[in-house]
């Protein structure tokens, strides 16, 4: 029998793929618009243009919202293998770094040197941490640190990432898993979800903690030996 979640991704899946077809032929001809109206001559034609770029800003939104609805629903087969996680990390960090440095922010690496094997898809799971860094940053617009450390015990490995961020709300803090939920203006409100879907992939689990005006902390909880985990 057929898995009705796998059909319906990949039926959404379709859709969204149908859409951007569209959007790139909307986008198109807005550029093509955007340049006749590039020397406005008048102050209909300034109006014109602002609406156009407008239009243009809306449509570069709907293309990043339909990415983030292909990323999150065709997230399905994972190829795990042991992994020593100091080396996903490493490359995330060191891709991740300028940006932070742009930003003002400081990256504090502390991972143990006897941690053991965790089965990992690496290319996705980087994904899965590159979400909550970005989420780190966005949290501190004047600069700030992030913390990365990790323990172990028999059982699982536990990653945490500790931003000194605004913080969460505990309204928001009920809703921040949520599809298309997002207190950032522009988001798509895909990114913690996906990141999540990928932590539960791995079998995993994740835990938040978050105070106004101090920071925020993710904590992914890593299984040693891998746990299929059913999708609905």
């Amino acid at each position: 029998m057929s898995d009705p979640y796998s059909e319906l991704a990949e039926l959404a899946g379709g859709f969204i793929h149908e859409i951007k077809n569209h959007l790139s032929t909307f986008g198109l001809n807005l550029q093509l618009l955007a340049e006749d109206f590039s020397e406005p001559q008048s102050q209909r034609e300034r109006r014109a243009q602002e609406r156009i770029h407008r239009l243009q800003t809306e449509c570069e939104r709907l293309v990043d919202v339909s990415n983030d609805f292909l990323r999150f629903a065709r997230l399905q087969e994972l190829h795990l293998k042991p992994t020593n996680l100091s080396q996903p990390l490493e490359e995330l960090i060191d891709f991740f770094s300028p940006m932070a440095k742009n930003d003002h922010i400081k990256i504090n690496c502390y991972l143990p040197s006897d941690l053991p094997l965790v089965p990992l898809d690496s290319e996705i799971f980087k994904q899965a941490l590159l979400n909550l860094l970005l989420n780190a940053k966005q949290a501190m617009p004047s600069g700030g640190e992030i913390t990365i450390q990790a323990t172990s015990n028999s059982n699982e490995l536990i990653l945490s990432i500790i931003d000194t961020g605004k913080g969460i709300s505990k309204d928001s803090l009920e809703k921040i898993f949520k599809p298309f939920y997002s207190t950032r203006q522009g988001g798509t409100g895909l990114g913690l979800p996906t990141t999540r879907k990928i932590i539960e992939g791995h079998g995993g689990r994740m835990e938040l903690q978050s105070e106004l005006g101090k920071g925020t902390k993710f904590s992914i909880h890593l299984p040693l030996k891998h746990r299929e985990i059913k999708n609905g």
